[in-house]
C-alpha cells in the first residue's frame, strides 16, 4: 500500500470516528429531564428524541425505567426517593436501533431538598402499638407488598395529574417527624386540609388495586397508573370504589375522614414509583398534557 493510500485510509477512519462521536453527542443532547434541578423526592419526566430507536430501556438508582413511545419521542416517568442522599448518580439509558445499541447515559446530580423537621406530642398508642396491633400491621404489610409487586405494563395515565380534593394542601412532604422526642418517620405524602365528607377524586387514569381499611392508613385507596407508578389516598370516611375498578381523572373515590392513626380529619395523598416516594406537589406541577 502506497503512502498516499495509507494517508487516505487514516483520514477516512478518523472522519468515521469523529462522525460516530458527534452522533453520540447529539443523541445525548436529545435526552431531557424535567424538572432540570433534581432533588430528593423529585418526580422526573424523561423525554428522549430518538425516532429511529426500536426500543429504549434504562436504570437509575437501582430501579428499572420503562420507556414508552409517543410519536417520535420516548417517554418515562421516574423519580428520586424522598430519603435519597445527595450526590452524583448515573442515569443509564440504552437505545436499540437497527444498527445496534447506542449509549445515552447521563450524569445526574441529586441536590438536597432541605425538608423541615416537625415535633409532635401524641398518645403512646400512636407510636407504641401493642401485640394485637403488631399482627394487624404485619398483615397489612403483606397486603401492600402483594399490591406493589406487579404493576400494569403500560402507562394508564393521560395528561397531567390533578389534585384529589378541593382543599388547601400543607407543606408537609418530606418532613422529619419527631414523636415524643424521637424520630418516628419521614412524611412521604401531601396532607390536604379536607373536612370530613369532602369528595376525593382520582388524580389520573388507572386501576384500583386496593380499597380497604388498614391499620395506619385507615380506609385506603391505591391506584396503579402503570409502569410502577401509584397514588395512595388515606383516611377516608367512606370508600366508593372497589378493587379491580378502572377509573379516570375526576372519578369519585370516596369521602375524606379521620380513619387510621390520625389526630384529625384530612386527606393524606402519596405518590410512589418503583418503591420510591415522590413529592406529590411536584408531580402536580409537571406538564404532561403534551404527552399524547
Amino acid at each position: 500500500m502506497t503512502g498516499s493510500r495509507v494517508l487516505r485510509l487514516t483520514c477516512l477512519l478518523a472522519l468515521t470516528t469523529i462522525g460516530t462521536y458527534a452522533q453520540r453527542l447529539g443523541m445525548r443532547s436529545a435526552v431531557s429531564l424535567t424538572p432540570t434541578i433534581v432533588e430528593a423526592g423529585s418526580p422526573e419526566l424523561i423525554v428522549i428524541s430518538m425516532p429511529n430507536a426500536k426500543s429504549i430501556y434504562g436504570e437509575w438508582l437501582g430501579k428499572k425505567i420503562e420507556f414508552f413511545q409517543r410519536g417520535e419521542k420516548w417517554v418515562a416517568l421516574a423519580g428520586v426517593d424522598v430519603e435519597a442522599p445527595p450526590g452524583t448518580t448515573t442515569l443509564k439509558i440504552t437505545g436499540e436501533t437497527s444498527s445496534g445499541e447506542i449509549d445515552l447515559s447521563q450524569t445526574v446530580e441529586i441536590h438536597p431538598a432541605h425538608y423541615r423537621t416537625g415535633a409532635l406530642t401524641v398518645p403512646p398508642k400512636f407510636v407504641e402499638p401493642g401485640p394485637d396491633e403488631q399482627k394487624v400491621i404485619a398483615a397489612d404489610a403483606e397486603i401492600k407488598t402483594r399490591v406493589f409487586a406487579s404493576s400494569v405494563a403500560e402507562p394508564l395515565w393521560h395528561g397531567s395529574f390533578r389534585a384529589p380534593v378541593l382543599a388547601k394542601p400543607t407543606d408537609s412532604f418530606g418532613t422529619r417527624r419527631m414523636f415524643n422526642g424521637k424520630l418516628a418517620s419521614v412524611h412521604k405524602g401531601m396532607d390536604f386540609r379536607a373536612a370530613k365528607g369532602t369528595v376525593v377524586r382520582a388524580s389520573n387514569s388507572g386501576v384500583v388495586v386496593l380499597a380497604r381499611p388498614l391499620y395506619y392508613e385507615g380506609n385506603c385507596v391505591i391506584i396503579d397508573h402503570g409502569l410502577g407508578l401509584y397514588t395512595l389516598s388515606m383516611h377516608f370516611s367512606r370508600i366508593d370504589v372497589h378493587e379491580g375498578q378502572h377509573v379516570i381523572a375526576g372519578d369519585k373515590l370516596g369521602l375524606s375522614g379521620a380513619t387510621g392513626r390520625v389526630t384529625g380529619p384530612h386527606l393524606h395523598w402519596a405518590v410512589r414509583w418503583e418503591g420510591a416516594y415522590l413529592d406529590p406537589g411536584k408531580l402536580l406541577r409537571l406538564n404532561l398534557n403534551a404527552i399524547k
